[in-house]
């Protein structure tokens, strides 16, 4: 074991990593969660209790958390949900609020977001039993582009929507490039594509309202390669283990091999997720497009187009 914080898991040889990130591939929790393990004295290296998330180790199985041995890496597993409106993308809500978790159906691992969907936001939600590729398709840098079908209350000016390609400022924080285009009217609403890459806090919804336009439906209907397609509220599929592969390059991975076998979670792990299924398109660097709206079978992506003609003007 190594106290050295070097975050490429180099001390003390090649093999060596974080002990956050050697949890988190385990599938027991996102690296984010493993460092609050260890804040709270639960997790050892060797019978010897962590204090601090600084810490290397060269093999898996000197971990333990609450006394018990990590578990060996499961299959990498993704899934694709359609996350309704009025549930909150987290394990648990302080406000008693219904969470994604109480949404998903039973007989899934346990399985992590992919990046979050706000309560009133809707949409396509990854999910995946792997914390460290959680982190590595939430950084920006994957450059994989996020779509969604935004409707707002007035008629966006074509020309305003286009600077936004230069990146904007909003109440100090600055935002990236935005892809941002008309897609049809319906009375008092618009509907307008939004392509990026960031995927801040509310990005959307603030930058829109900024320009002075209020968004009264949000939906997610693409995260780089995958798409919403057809799927309803609720409805949640696995992405196939070849696509997985192809999209990824998760089948060199020596530490965790693409599949669908089935691990047991170890104890005081999170509730289990949810399967869906892959959507087509190569690591989204092209922005929005009808032809690119399919999903690997070839679908028609019914649910990137919601119905404009319901009028809501609240």
């Amino acid at each position: 074991m190594s106290d050295k914080t070097d975050d490429t898991g180099a001390a003390d040889g090649a093999a060596a990593q974080r002990v956050a990130k050697l949890i988190a591939r385990a599938g027991v929790c996102s690296r984010r969660e493993a460092e609050r393990l260890i804040e709270q004295r639960r997790v050892a290296v060797d019978d010897q209790t962590l204090t601090t998330p600084a810490v290397t180790v060269d093999d898996p199985q000197r971990i333990t958390i609450d006394g018990e041995r990590l578990p060996q890496p499961e299959p990498t597993r993704i899934f694709r949900f359609h996350k309704p409106s009025g549930v909150v993308t987290t394990e648990r809500d302080p406000e008693g609020r219904r969470t994604i978790y109480e949404v998903l159906p039973d007989g899934l691992p346990r399985l992590m977001p992919v990046g979050r969907l706000d309560l009133t936001s809707e949409g396509l939600l990854l999910l995946t039993n792997d914390g460290a590729l959680k982190r590595r398709l939430e950084l920006p840098d994957t450059g994989w582009i996020r779509r969604y079908r935004v409707r707002v209350f007035g008629d966006p000016d074509a020309d305003q929507l286009a600077t936004l390609q230069q990146g904007i400022t909003v109440d100090g924080v600055r935002y990236g490039s935005i892809d941002a285009q008309v897609d049809s009217k319906a009375g008092a609403n618009t509907w307008v594509t939004v392509s990026l890459r960031e995927g801040r806090n509310r990005e959307v919804r603030r930058v829109m309202e900024h320009l002075g336009y209020r968004v009264n439906r949000l939906l997610r209907v693409a995260y780089g390669p995958f798409q919403l397609g057809s799927m309803k509220p609720g409805e949640v599929k696995e992405v196939p283990p070849k696509v997985l592969a192809e999209q990824l390059g998760l089948a060199q991975s020596p530490e965790r091999k693409v599949g669908t076998a089935k691990a047991k979670p170890p104890k005081n792990a999170r509730k289990p997720d949810k399967p869906r299924k892959p959507a087509g398109g190569k690591p989204g660097n092209k922005p929005a497009g009808r032809a690119a709206n399919r999903d690997p079978q070839g679908q028609q992506d019914k649910q990137s187009k919601p119905h404009a003609h319901r009028r809501r003007t609240s």
